[in-house]
C-alpha cells in the first residue's frame, strides 16, 4: 500500500481519523515512507557508482574503457612522426611525417611510415592533428592522405604549407580545418586543445587531447625560449592548470635530453648575424632549413638593416618565404626580394642569398652551387657561406664535403663550431625537467628520438620522482593500453619503413636494396648466349657485357677467359641433354662466379641472358 499510494493513505489519517492511537499510527506510518524513500536514494547511488567504473562493463558484458596509444613512426628514429589513440572504437592521428633515407637505402628519396593498420581501419579514423608544419611531421600526408580521406587539422601556417604539398600531389579536395592555438575542438569523442608552444618554426602547438577516461599531453617538439622571434612564448600556464587538474599521459619530445642546461635563444642568432652581415663587403650566402621561418626572417632583418637585396633559392626554401609571407607570419620591407634572374644588377656587397642544403643534400641549392651545378648562381672567391644548422646524425659526411668543396672556390665558410648562427629548436634537459614538473602526468612515453633518448628521457623522468613501472620506452609498432587503473604493453601491430623511389612507393624493398648494394659495391656482369631451340647448341656468344665490374677494352684477357668457362660449361649441358632455362642460367652464373672471384676476389652480380633461335 505505501508503494501505490503513500500519499493518499496519509491525507486519509490526518483528515478522517481524530484519535490519539491513530495520531501515533500515523507518525509510524510516515517514519516507515521515510526509511523506504531513504534506501530507495541509497540504492539509486549505489547503482550510479558503479556504473561509473569498469564493474558496470563487467555487468553489461561490455569491454573495460580504455585508451590505446599505436606509434607508427618517430621511435628510435629521428623523423616520420605518427602516433595514434584509439578510443571508443575511434582513432585520432597525431602527425604524418617523413624522413630521409640513410646511407644504405640507395636511390631511395624518402622514407614514410608504414600506415597498414591505417588502412585497415580507415573507417574508425576521425582525423589527422598536426604539431607544425616541419616535414617531419607532415612530410607524408600526400602518400597517406591517398589511401585515407579523413581531415586534417592543424594552424594557419603548418595548413599553409600543407596545402601547397598537397597541391604538388594533386590532391585539392582534403579537407584542411584551421585551428588557433588556444583553441579546442571536438573531433569525434575526443576533445582536442592547441596549446602554444615554441619551436623553430611558428604555429607550433602541443596537443592537449581530453577523453574521459582523463587528459593525454602531446608536446610536439618544443623549447622554451624567453625571448622568441614572434614574441609569443610557450603557453606554460595552461600546462600548468592541466597539471593541476591531472593529466593521465604525456608523450614529449626528446631529442635534445642528452644536452645539459637549456636552449640558447633563436635571437642569439640574429644578433650573430647582424655582426656578421655589418663586417662582410662580399656577397653572403646563408643556408639553412627551409622551414626554419624565425630563422630566415632574422636573416632579412639583417639584410633590411645592412641595405642588402635577398634572393631565395631552392625550391623548397622558395615555396616556404612565399606562403609564410602570404599568411604574413614573414614580415619584411616591400622591395626586399629580388629575382634571381636580377643579382648582376647590384654590387655584391649589396646582396644576400637564403638557399637550401645545411645538410648537405646533392640536390639542394648550397651543393649544386658548390659544384657548379646551380643554373643561375655560382660560389665566387671571397664570398661569405654561413651553414646556419647542425648535421643531422648520419649527414655529417656530406655536411664536411661541401664545406670543402666552398673553400676550394674560395669562399669563407661560418658554420656553427665558428659562431652562435645555429640554435636547436628542442629543449633540454633543464626545460624537460620543468616540462615535466608542470604536466605532472600519471604516465610518460618519451618520444621523438633515437633509442639512446628515449632511454635517457625516461632516466630522467625517474630523477623527477616518477615511477619506473609508469614509464613506457617503446618502439614503433608497440601498442600501450591505458585504463584510470593501470597502463600496459598490449600487443604489436604494423609498422616500420616505407620506401618512396619517384613514383613507387613501397615497391622497393628489402631484397631490391640488397640488389643495389651488391651492384655499388661489386658491378654487374650480363652474359648473354643464342642457342638453337631444337639442338641447344650454340649458335651465338657468349657475349659479355661489364658495368662498373671492370672496364673492358683493359681487361681483355679476364672477358676471353670467361666467354670460354661460360661456352665449356655450354657444352657439357649439351652433352648432357640439359635444356631447360633455369639450369643452364645456373651453371653459368656458378662457373663465373666461381672464376671471377678468383681471379679477382670480388662478386659482382651475375646476369645471364639466353636467346632461343
Amino acid at each position: 500500500m505505501i508503494a501505490l499510494g503513500q500519499n493518499t493513505y496519509i491525507y486519509y489519517l490526518l483528515f478522517h481519523i481524530n484519535s490519539i492511537e491513530c495520531v501515533f499510527t500515523y507518525i509510524i506510518v510516515v517514519l516507515l515512507y521515510m526509511s523506504v524513500l531513504r534506501v530507495r536514494v541509497m540504492i539509486t547511488k549505489k547503482t550510479q557508482k558503479i556504473i561509473g567504473t569498469e564493474r558496470r562493463s563487467d555487468i553489461l558484458g561490455r569491454k573495460p574503457s580504455k585508451i590505446r596509444i599505436v606509434p607508427l613512426g618517430g621511435l628510435k628514429e629521428i623523423g616520420k612522426n605518427m602516433t595514434v589513440i584509439e578510443y571508443k572504437d575511434e582513432m585520432l592521428i597525431i602527425d604524418c611525417g617523413l624522413s630521409f633515407p640513410e646511407d644504405e637505402m640507395l636511390g631511395i628519396d624518402i622514407v614514410i611510415p608504414d600506415i597498414t593498420y591505417l588502412i585497415k581501419n580507415k573507417d574508425k579514423i576521425k582525423g589527422i592533428v598536426l604539431t607544425h608544419g616541419h616535414e617531419d611531421h607532415i612530410g607524408a600526408l600526400p602518400y597517406v592522405l591517398k589511401k585515407i580521406d579523413v581531415p586534417v587539422y592543424g594552424t594557419r601556417l603548418t595548413l599553409g604549407l600543407v596545402e601547397t604539398k598537397l597541391k604538388e600531389h594533386k590532391l585539392t579536395e582534403v579537407h584542411l580545418q584551421r585551428v588557433d592555438a588556444g583553441t579546442t575542438i571536438q573531433i569525434g569523442s575526443y576533445e582536442v586543445e592547441f596549446i602554444k608552444s615554441s619551436h623553430s618554426i611558428p604555429d607550433a602547438c602541443a596537443l592537449a587531447i581530453s577523453t574521459s577516461l582523463g587528459v593525454i599531453l602531446h608536446t610536439g617538439d618544443f623549447k622554451i625560449d624567453y625571448t622568441p622571434i614572434d614574441g609569443q612564448m610557450i603557453d606554460l600556464q595552461r600546462i600548468a592548470e592541466l597539471g593541476k587538474k591531472g593529466i593521465l599521459l604525456m608523450m614529449a619530445d626528446s631529442t635534445n635530453v642528452e644536452r645539459p642546461g637549456s636552449t640558447m635563444s633563436e635571437s642569439k642568432v640574429g644578433a650573430t648575424f647582424e655582426s656578421i652581415f655589418n663586417n662582410t663587403k662580399s656577397r653572403i650566402i646563408v643556408a639553412t632549413f627551409a622551414s626554419n621561418v624565425h630563422r630566415v626572417q632574422q636573416v632579412m632583418n639583417a639584410a633590411a638593416k645592412y641595405n642588402r637585396k635577398v634572393v631565395v633559392s631552392g625550391r623548397s626554401m622558395v615555396n616556404v618565404v612565399s606562403v609564410a609571407q602570404e599568411l604574413g607570419t614573414l614580415v619584411m620591407p616591400e622591395g626586399l626580394l629580388i629575382d634571381v634572374n636580377n643579382i648582376d644588377q647590384y654590387d655584391d656587397h649589396e646582396i644576400v642569398i637564403i638557399t637550401t642544403g645545411s645538410q648537405g643534400e646533392a640536390m639542394a641549392g648550397l651543393s649544386r652551387m658548390a659544384t657548379s651545378e646551380h643554373r643561375k648562381l655560382d660560389i665566387r672567391a671571397g664570398d661569405t657561406v654561413i651553414i646556419s644548422a647542425t648535421p643531422i646524425p648520419g649527414n655529417e659526411k656530406l655536411v664536411s664535403r661541401v664545406i670543402n668543396q666552398l673553400f676550394e672556390k674560395g669562399a669563407d665558410v661560418i658554420y656553427e663550431s665558428l659562431a652562435d648562427i645555429h640554435v636547436s629548436g628542442h629543449a633540454c634537459q633543464e626545460e624537460l625537467k620543468l616540462m615535466h614538473r608542470l604536466a605532472n602526468p600519471k604516465y610518460f612515453i618519451p618520444v621523438h628520438g633515437e633509442f639512446r633518448h628515449l632511454k635517457q628521457h625516461a632516466k630522467l623522468a625517474e630523477s623527477l620522482g616518477m615511477d619506473s613501472q609508469n614509464i613506457f620506452t617503446i618502439q614503433n609498432g608497440n601498442v600501450v593500453e591505458i585504463t584510470k587503473d593501470y597502463a600496459k604493453l598490449a600487443g604489436n601491430v604494423p609498422s616500420g619503413p616505407v620506401l618512396v623511389d619517384g613514383l613507387g612507393v613501397g615497391d622497393v624493398g628489402n631484397i631490391v636494396l640488397r640488389d643495389r648494394k651488391h651492384l655499388a659495391e661489386d658491378g654487374l656482369m650480363v652474359v648473354v648466349v643464342t642457342i638453337s631451340k631444337e639442338s641447344s647448341k650454340i649458335i651465338a656468344g657468349p657475349d659479355i657485357i661489364s658495368r662498373g665490374f671492370v672496364y673492358v677494352r683493359e681487361s681483355e684477357d679476364l672477358i676471353d677467359e670467361a666467354k670460354q668457362i661460360v661456352k665449356n660449361a655450354l657444352e657439357i649441358c649439351e652433352q648432357q641433354n640439359t635444356k631447360e632455362w633455369s639450369v643452364l642460367k645456373s651453371t653459368i652464373r656458378d662457373v663465373l662466379k666461381d672464376y671471377l672471384y678468383q681471379k679477382t676476389k670480388r662478386r659482382p652480380m651475375i646476369l645471364p641472358v639466353i636467346m632461343e633461335v
